[in-house]
């Protein structure tokens, strides 16, 4: 059976690598947007629908399509991708000496059965200083992450006090969980 990822982040590429599944990598067009009513807990699934809608066009309907998205949530505030280094430093002071949760929707499709999830995990910070803020974000690894940071880089390891749940599902795919979806959806 042929498997697809609906996704370039490089650490799902990773994940799924080491889950030991082989699969090509789709890249969805899609424009990332949510009615404005939706609840914050619903918004990674409904993008991930989103990009697995746009690519189910693309693949035969024997093959197996896995699309995620990933959110941060602070006090009810998404918290995306930073658009700039001003605008991650926002985000980092926020996220500084606080709780947030990341959720991952996780979209699922084959032989014309789908299956959606999403999995959230609570994220601790310790208070962040102004100089390890700057540092991380010349490191260059703040831009391509929601929340403006990776639990697997500098920054979550000398600023992560704690995590409740899954650790794979804060680097953007919730692995345990994956497997028992993909499990149940090959029955």
């Amino acid at each position: 059976m042929k498997f697809f990822l609906g996704s370039q982040s490089p650490r799902r590429k990773e994940l799924l690598s080491a889950m030991g599944y082989e699969f090509e990598v789709l890249i969805p067009t899609v424009d990332e947007i949510f009615p404005e009513t939706l609840s914050p807990y619903l918004v990674s699934k409904y993008i991930s629908n989103l990009k697995l809608n746009a690519l189910i066009p693309q693949i035969d309907k024997d093959c197996f399509l896995i699309c995620a998205d990933t959110i941060v949530l602070l006090e009810n505030e998404i918290l995306g991708k930073p658009k700039d280094r001003i605008d991650a430093v926002k985000m980092l002071n926020k996220l500084s000496g606080k709780t947030h949760e990341v959720i991952t929707g996780v979209s699922l499709y084959y032989k014309d059965k789908k299956i959606d999830f999403s999995e959230i995990t609570s994220v601790s910070f310790k208070s962040l200083s102004d100089d390890e803020i700057s540092y991380y974000i010349d490191l260059g690894d703040a831009f391509d992450k929601a929340g403006s940071y990776g639990i697997q880089d500098w920054i979550g390891t000398i600023g992560i006090q704690s995590i409740e749940g899954s650790y794979t599902n804060v680097m953007g795919l919730p692995t345990q969980q994956l497997q028992l979806e993909i499990t149940k959806l090959l029955a």
